[in-house]
């Protein structure tokens, strides 16, 4: 789960998609041992991939170990990708992976996000805002 992404940008549209994974990284990817924190989507040739999303190496792997931070496939249908283009680019959007988890079929899934980054008094009015909500359940538990 990204969190970091929630607080970071304002997430538009979320797409669930298939990934692709070579070699013992789903077994890695099921132990817990992957990191969203910098990874972003990129759109290249008609296709999706996810750059920067780090999978460590699983430590009882007999064969060959692949980078952690390797391209990563993203599988989604044609109408999605194009979708997805059209939204990217508008400025200022961006691909941003905010959950990697299996499905009920056992299948590795990424839900990305198509982000606009916040600005600074954005987070702040939002700090704000909780602030001001957390005085108030105070005041209203004091009253009861």
């Amino acid at each position: 789960m990204n969190r970091q992404a929630r607080h970071d940008y304002h997430v538009l549209d979320t797409y669930d998609a298939g990934l692709v994974l070579r070699g013992s990284e789903a077994k890695s990817l099921r132990q817990g041992t992957v990191s969203l924190s910098d990874a972003h989507g990129e759109l290249v040739n008609g296709e999706v991939y996810l750059i920067g999303l780090h999978i460590s190496p699983y430590k009882h792997a007999t064969t060959q170990q692949v980078s952690p931070k390797r391209k990563r496939k993203v599988l989604l249908h044609k109408r999605e990708i194009k979708k997805l283009f059209g939204m990217i680019t508008q400025r200022g959007n961006t691909l941003v992976p905010l959950k990697v988890y299996f499905n009920d079929r056992g299948f590795a899934k990424v839900t990305i996000g198509v982000c606009q980054r916040k600005r600074l008094y954005d987070k702040k009015e939002k700090l704000l805002k909780k602030e001001v909500e957390r005085k108030v359940r105070s005041i209203k538990k004091a009253v009861r």
